[in-house]
């Protein structure tokens, strides 16, 4: 998927649904499954085929199609802000499938009976079965953190400018979002929390408050500024 996934599994042996070895091996047989169908590089992948015009509605697989359901449902809630169709580009699904497909994973570790892990995909989070308390990396210094925070079952994403540079768009200007250096969200999902982070960084200074908002959603965000805003509710 382009990034460093690690899994930390605490407390599993062996038992009637098998180790948690066996369920790690599942997470990531899984996330390579994910990036050979949904990865908008891979010319023979599902999105690449839609893209070009090569299969029907009715040929897509359930899992893109909910897929494209949620990225429908944020680009609505965002007021066009969330896009995965800029124009002049193709389809890029990448922001909704990171979370999904993160969150679809640590499913699968509690159908295998593991119930305290941490998975984390490149700093963003879902963690279950005891207090972890996860950084929130400094905007500016990647040797420093700017806050840390403590979830026992939930997930953490932040979206920002530091490690890909600008690579989250405004979808209603198709300019690069600027108005943030970093927004971080926490939900009781690694779907809402890096979809909302997603689309509340492409927003700017507006999408914290839109952000903070959502039912679920508590915010820390580093505006343009260096100002720090963060919702009454985050758990740092």
């Amino acid at each position: 998927m382009g990034l460093p996934i690690s899994l930390r599994i605490e407390g599993a042996g062996e038992g009637e649904r098998g180790s948690g070895g066996e369920a790690a091996d599942r997470v990531f047989a899984w996330l390579r499954e994910v990036d050979a169908r949904f990865s908008p590089f891979l010319p023979d992948s599902e999105v690449s085929r839609l893209d070009r015009g090569e299969l029907s509605d009715d040929e897509l697989s359930p899992d893109l199609v909910e897929v494209l359901d949620l990225c429908e449902r944020y680009r609505v809630e965002s007021g066009g802000a969330f896009q995965v169709r800029l124009p002049g580009r193709g389809l890029d699904p990448c922001a909704m499938v990171k979370g999904w497909a993160v969150q679809r994973g640590a499913e699968l570790l509690r159908a295998s009976g593991v119930t305290t892990f941490c998975l984390n995909a490149g700093g963003d989070v879902v963690a279950a079965g005891r207090p972890w308390r996860i950084g929130i990396r400094h905007p500016e210094r990647a040797d420093r953190v700017c806050a840390v925070v403590e979830i026992a079952d939930g997930a953490v994403a932040t979206s920002g400018r530091y490690e890909r540079g600008d690579h989250i768009f405004d979808g209603r200007t198709g300019l690069a979002a600027t108005g943030l250096l970093s927004l971080t969200v926490v939900a009781s999902t690694l779907t809402e929390a890096d979809a909302v982070a997603t689309a509340g960084f492409a927003m700017g200074a507006d999408g914290v408050e839109w952000a903070a908002g959502r039912s679920g959603c508590e915010v820390f965000a580093v505006d343009a500024g260096r100002g720090v805003r963060r919702s009454p509710g985050f758990p740092v």
